[in-house]
């Protein structure tokens, strides 16, 4: 005997195993256990998501010789012969070959003719948004008043082509594009009826492959059952998809957290020596973003994934702002890759911006690098003085031999007045935020709060009115996981709002970056070639431009 493939071998018989499409088969089955049949239904949505094996179950639901019912015998006559497509009385047609007037004239002239064998003659119609705009206004009347014991079944992939004229006189029914657990679900239940070890990560593959048609999963399984010599395995699966394995996906965010470019290039290129696809890359890369930001934001939504553990480290390493704007990234990035020079190119780029945004980039304002800050909170509080003001440059005198008109006063350059000193702050809560293992809002929290009291069961900050909006519940509760990880004792963190009267790291921090944004004024204010334009040429200094070098 011929070998049958799966999509056909496996296809549903009935309601109760079709997958996927329980909003149509809960209407249908109420209305053919209640005898309320509509003349005409219309079945839209994508390719194989089972408009042609609803139509055909429909079909033996009319036509099964115990009685009209939603659950079809499947052993009489006219449901075998319905299952091998032979029922004299249910005529398949596809639209997208017979789309002309005349083949749709000559195919309503026999409906006013009875049933061969079964109960109602069933006119499955397939793509009818194929036919011509006179086709359709040939069918219009028998679709409208066709007789007693004809139904008829469209379906389309595009419904928007169809006329209005036909949808108002049909049933429609949306079927949903296949949720992927189901087709994995599906896809393990077919396997095991032939006997085929599988491994489970295989048919995920598989199901993301097929984008919610089950039709192209279970082609997809026919080729992968092919290509594994009798065998579903991951590795194969994804040589055979060209997927990539995700193992380089979380080594470059892994990367990402230790600003390692040159560890991202080195990935990005033993990537493109097995000629993995960049689109593919970074559609696996906004997933497990996806994966990181539900652990952050909705721990209990959270799936039974893959390496779990390396996605939980990297969701405590990453602000959940971060994550964000790396999905963003990515699905803008692959969107990009037609425009880019080469594939590859595209996807440097995208992973070098990704590095370019993250968090703990230089510049960034979350970024305050832990060794210096007790030393840089002890210097805040008494800072050094600095002379108030800088005196006028006095220019050379002009020569006796230039024209007077030329003549400019000498231009006197100014400076922003120093930060006023901080009142005394807390160095062992300014050293303590330096060793916790913190990272964006969490960070902030911590950085603008005061230490009021710890002990061996409590601590407990103080956090200023103007600054409560950090204090959301995933912010306070990763920080006090770090001071737990810290302590190396259980800890309740208490965070209370009011005044605070001593100066937090968040303002240390600020005090010694208008430190250094001074300096720096002062050291371009000194430079000869910027004294000679501002003298000469009526330049002017932008200091909002100026950025210390740390």
């Amino acid at each position: 005997m011929s070998y049958q493939v799966l999509a056909r071998k496996w296809r549903p018989r009935n309601f109760s195993t079709l997958v996927g499409q329980e909003h149509v088969v809960r209407a249908l089955t109420h209305a053919l256990n209640e005898k309320r049949l509509h003349h005409a239904y219309l079945f839209t949505g994508t390719r194989g998501v089972g408009k042609t094996t609803i139509a055909r179950i429909l079909a033996k639901s009319l036509n099964c010789e115990a009685g009209v019912s939603a659950e079809p015998c499947g052993h009489c006559s006219a449901c075998e012969e319905i299952d091998a497509g032979r029922f004299v009385d249910l005529l398949e047609v596809d639209a997208a070959t017979n789309t002309k007037v005349e083949e749709m004239r000559q195919l309503l002239e026999n409906a006013v003719y009875a049933p061969t064998k079964g109960r109602y003659k069933v006119y499955v119609i397939d793509e009818v948004h194929m036919l011509s705009n006179s086709a359709f206004n040939a069918m219009l009347k028998t679709l409208e008043e066709p007789p007693e014991h004809v139904k008829f079944i469209l379906a389309t992939t595009d419904p928007q082509k169809i006329p209005v004229t036909v949808l108002s006189r049909c049933l429609q029914f949306n079927l949903k594009q296949m949720p992927m657990p189901a087709i994995v679900e599906y896809l393990g239940k077919t396997l095991t009826k032939e006997g085929v070890t599988f491994e489970a990560d295989a048919l995920t593959h598989i199901a993301r492959a097929a984008a919610g048609s089950m039709r192209d999963a279970l082609s997809l399984l026919d080729q992968a059952i092919a290509h594994g010599a009798g065998k579903v395995e991951t590795a194969l699966v994804r040589d055979m998809l060209g997927t990539v394995d995700t193992t380089y996906l979380l080594d470059i965010l892994d990367a990402l957290t230790a600003e390692d470019g040159a560890r991202i290039l080195q990935v990005a290129e033993s990537m493109q020596t097995r000629s993995l696809s960049a689109s593919n890359a970074l559609q696996e890369l906004a997933i497990l973003l996806t994966h990181i930001q539900l652990l952050q934001l909705a721990p209990d939504a959270g799936g039974d994934w893959v390496e779990r553990e390396r996605l939980l480290t990297l969701a405590r390493g990453f602000a959940p702002e971060f994550v964000q704007l790396a999905y963003q990234i990515a699905t803008q990035g692959r969107a990009e890759l037609s425009l880019a020079p080469d594939e590859y190119s595209g996807l440097v780029m995208t992973l070098m911006r990704l590095l370019a945004f993250a968090p703990t980039a230089a510049g960034a304002t979350v970024a305050v690098r832990a060794e210096p800050v007790a030393k840089r909170a002890a210097e805040s509080v008494n800072p050094v003085a600095k002379p108030a003001a800088k005196p006028a440059l006095q220019t050379a005198p002009t020569p006796a031999s230039a024209p007077a008109a030329v003549a400019r006063p000498a231009p006197t350059f100014t400076k922003s007045e120093l930060p006023p000193a901080l009142p005394a702050a807390n160095p062992e809560w300014h050293a303590l935020t330096a060793q916790l293992n913190i990272s964006g809002m969490a960070k902030q929290l911590a950085q603008h709060c005061d230490l009021v009291t710890q002990d061996a069961k409590n601590c407990v900050l103080q956090l200023a009115a103007e600054h409560q909006h950090l204090l959301s519940r995933v912010a306070q509760d990763k920080l006090e996981e770090a001071l737990v990880e810290h302590l190396g004792h259980t800890v309740k963190l208490v965070i209370e709002i009011g005044k605070i009267e001593r100066a937090t790291p968040a303002q240390v921090a600020a005090q010694q970056h208008k430190i250094r944004h001074n300096d720096a004024i002062a050291a371009i204010e000194r430079d000869p070639f910027v004294r000679d334009a501002i003298e000469n040429l009526g330049a002017e200094l932008n200091e909002s431009s100026i950025k210390p070098i740390d």
